[in-house]
């Protein structure tokens, strides 16, 4: 099937089996729409059960498959038995509080003496410095722990080698071939690790961490020696959810069982500052990907956006119910701040370069551009544009940087190579985000670096991404039974994509507009069966009117099931992403999937 769209968006249909997906209704009892989505997912034959029932138990592989995992270990222990104070130096992002409230809770839990440290975004920038580990060390710091950054970090890592201090990093980012001067080094994408987890990210890395460290110190009876109570690690898996989500790392493997069992501690409300952003956040459904991607996150990243670096660890640390609330509703206060930083940069961006627009990667900069929304107008552009985007900071002679890419071009690598390449001052980051700083002389030689680079790796890609969608569905499938089928293959998310659907000859039985840009309707089919749809900042787009005018003309439209699930009162709704009106589309599924 291949169809264009009012918006002009090719929909191309995904390929499977038809011998998988009668192998998984044979062996499995699976449905039609089950084994068909699972077959679209290319999961093996092996893989069924686990993938469909994800568990920590059957999934958490040995924590010393991690390079250096047991040499971190072994160092902690002995600073744990001489009582010495540790430090933990996170990022300003949702996955470095998590990390950091992660060992801080663990440590709380042990009564170890511990003090964190979370660079100012604007002051300070990504990463240790010898500024921040000289203020560690003032404060009697013995052993520092670098959460989601250090990879990188020579300079500061060397200045605490030199003072004394050891230094472990636990991280998630790529690596050059030449590591730090560091005690040890846990992460997946170091060049010579070879565990198999490089999905992980620095919230995924610092649990695995705690899992060997609470093995070791049950071996050695430290809990019993002193009357300490062994922590249930799978009480952090909240925290460990939240990260996994907000860095949008694949929701593969572990990290299913993570987030799967994550949601389920969230819901228990076991922290007391996720406990209160709920409240604040007026949340009163079951906690979901959605909630913790899109209501969570942004505010425990607030403050890290608009200068106050370490709201997000501080709440997730907190234990005072009135400091936790005044954490909370401060970053709810942060994120509108946020909101309004983002949406007039994101206007002034677009007005202002339009020339960019049909460059391979969109690299634009300006004058004093606010450094925390960089990187969320740059996600914002990627997707509109489908295009790796880098939006670089000027002050002075020097731009700090943000940079956001697509699928199949590694953006960390590209970083990396730069700074090779001595084009940047520093630099760093993963495959679909990153981060570095630059001399303003240096802007147009990075600028081609990067076009060249994304060219070579990416000659035949086309700027207009099709939409995929999985199946084509009959209007009655819109009810709490498919629904519920379709969420036996959650948590969904970055390499678990939500399944999409199309559904045909449909037309406006009524619709109105809410919350300014969005329009609610009732589509009708034409077996009379009727759908309540919704279409997210639809007013502006092409396919609006179709929604609003009640007419006989046919559509078609394509997105996905979503449960409305509040104060006990459940409803599913047909989320639009995009509209044809070819009054009939071909190859359609079984009629038994409707």
């Amino acid at each position: 099937m291949n169809t264009l769209s009012v918006s002009g968006k090719n929909w191309v249909l995904k390929k499977y089996s038809q011998e998988n997906l009668n192998f998984f209704k044979d062996n499995f009892s699976l449905d039609e729409i089950t084994s068909k989505l699972l077959s679209i997912r290319k999961i093996k034959n092996e893989e069924v059960e686990s993938f469909l029932n994800p568990s920590i138990k059957n999934l958490l592989p040995n924590p010393n498959s991690l390079t250096d995992m047991e040499k971190s270990t072994l160092r902690t222990i002995e600073a744990i038995a001489n009582k010495d104070k540790i430090g933990i130096f996170g990022d300003y992002d949702v996955d470095g509080a998590t990390s950091t409230a992660l060992l801080g809770n663990y440590f709380s839990d042990l009564n170890l003496d511990y003090e964190i440290y979370i660079p100012d975004r604007r002051r300070e920038g990504y990463g240790p410095s010898i500024k921040s580990f000289q203020e560690l060390i003032n404060k009697k710091v013995k052993l520092i722990f670098t959460v989601d950054c250090g990879t990188l970090s020579f300079e500061a890592i060397n200045f605490a080698r030199d003072n004394k201090v050891d230094v472990i990093v636990l991280d998630h980012h790529q690596s050059e071939i030449k590591l730090p001067n560091a005690f040890s080094i846990v992460n997946p994408n170091r060049f010579d690790d070879q565990s198999n987890l490089e999905y992980l990210c620095a919230a995924g890395v610092s649990f695995m961490f705690l899992v060997s460290l609470n093995k070791q110190l049950r071996i050695n009876k430290w809990f019993k020696n002193n009357n300490i109570e062994e922590p249930n690690l799978i009480n952090y898996l909240d925290l460990v959810s939240l990260g996994t989500v907000c860095d949008v790392v694949p929701l593969i493997g572990l990290n299913r069982a993570i987030v799967k069992q994550g949601l389920k501690i969230i819901k228990s409300k076991k922290n007391l500052g996720l406990k209160t952003l709920f409240d604040i956040c007026k949340i009163e459904s079951n906690p979901s990907i959605y909630h913790l991607g899109f209501m969570l996150g942004p505010r425990i990243n607030a403050g890290g956006r608009v200068g106050k670096c370490s709201h997000g660890a501080n709440l997730l640390l907190n234990k005072d119910p009135k400091n936790t609330f005044k954490l909370a509703s401060e970053l709810d206060q942060y994120n509108k701040e946020r909101q309004m930083l983002e949406s007039d940069l994101l206007k002034k961006i677009l007005n202002e370069n339009k020339k960019n627009y049909n460059d391979p990667v969109l690299i634009m900069s300006g004058e004093n551009w606010h450094e925390g929304v960089i990187g969320i107008v740059a996600a914002r552009l990627k997707d509109k544009f489908n295009k790796p985007v880098i939006l670089i900071s000027i002050d002075g002679d020097i731009g700090k940087a943000s940079a956001r890419s697509i699928v199949g071009f590694d953006i960390g690598s590209a970083i990396i190579a730069a700074s090779q390449e001595k084009l940047l001052i520093k630099g760093g980051g993963h495959k679909m985000a990153a981060g570095f700083s630059i001399k303003v002389e240096n802007i147009y030689k990075f600028k081609d670096f990067i076009f060249r680079k994304f060219l070579n790796i990416n000659k035949d890609l086309k700027s207009e991404k099709p939409l995929y969608f999985d199946s084509i569905i009959a209007p009655s499938a819109v009810n709490k039974d498919f629904f519920s089928k379709i969420e036996i293959l959650s948590p969904f998310g970055s390499g678990n994509p939500e399944p999409k659907f199309i559904i045909e000859d449909l037309k406006t039985l009524s619709g109105r507009i809410v919350g300014e840009k969005h329009i609610k309707s009732i589509l009708i089919g034409k077996d009379g069966s009727s759908i309540k749809s919704i279409a997210f900042n639809a007013v502006d787009k092409d396919f609006g009117e179709y929604l609003l005018k009640k007419n006989n003309k046919l559509f078609n439209i394509a997105g996905k099931l979503s449960l409305n699930d509040w104060r006990g009162q459940s409803n599913v709704e047909f989320i639009i992403d995009d509209i044809s009106v070819i009054k009939s589309l071909k190859n359609t599924v079984p009629s038994s999937i409707g």
